[in-house]
């Protein structure tokens, strides 16, 4: 993990970051390509290429962004999906099976 993305995960909860730290490595685990960490607006944000996910922590939720996220809206029913088209996932909440493959087909590479 970058220096400055732990600096600024570090400022959350315990509930939280473990949410987010589940979250990371299954992004990691989605794609065989070198990913680039960093921060976007001060937002946690996985590149390959020109395609990204990024994790947005708050007090007890974090918000995903990826562009296939509309592709599985009926599979995320029981999941909030903000009018931005971002996945909520509450502390208290189980991570969707169906997350990896969202992140597999937001960080895939055409060739």
């Amino acid at each position: 993990m970058t220096e400055n993305v732990k600096e600024y995960i570090d400022q959350y909860s315990t509930e939280v970051q473990k949410l987010y730290m589940q979250l990371r490595t299954l992004i990691y685990d989605s794609t065989p390509m070198d990913i680039e960490e960093k921060l976007w607006a001060k937002i946690p944000s996985y590149y390959v290429g020109g395609a990204f996910v990024r994790l947005i922590p708050f007090k007890k939720y974090i918000n995903i962004e990826a562009s296939a996220i509309v592709l599985y809206r009926e599979e995320l029913s029981d999941y909030k999906i903000t009018p931005k088209g971002m996945l909520q996932i509450r502390t208290d909440q189980n991570i969707p099976s169906i997350l990896k493959r969202i992140f597999i087909e937001t960080l895939k590479q055409e060739f």
